[in-house]
């Protein structure tokens, strides 16, 4: 699995959690899932 494919599926499971009740002190998951989806996306020009 490359890192671009894992980072991607670290981003669906943080919008999944992002959804879910669960109380998150000062940590907002769908953001960081943003954040990681953004990185997946732009993964070959970073490692370019």
């Amino acid at each position: 699995m490359s890192i671009q494919a894992f980072l991607y599926i670290v981003a669906i499971i943080l919008f999944i959690l992002a959804a879910l009740p669960i109380p998150t002190r000062g940590l907002n998951l769908a953001w960081l899932g943003v954040a990681v989806g953004l990185a997946a996306y732009s993964w070959p020009v970073i490692t370019a």
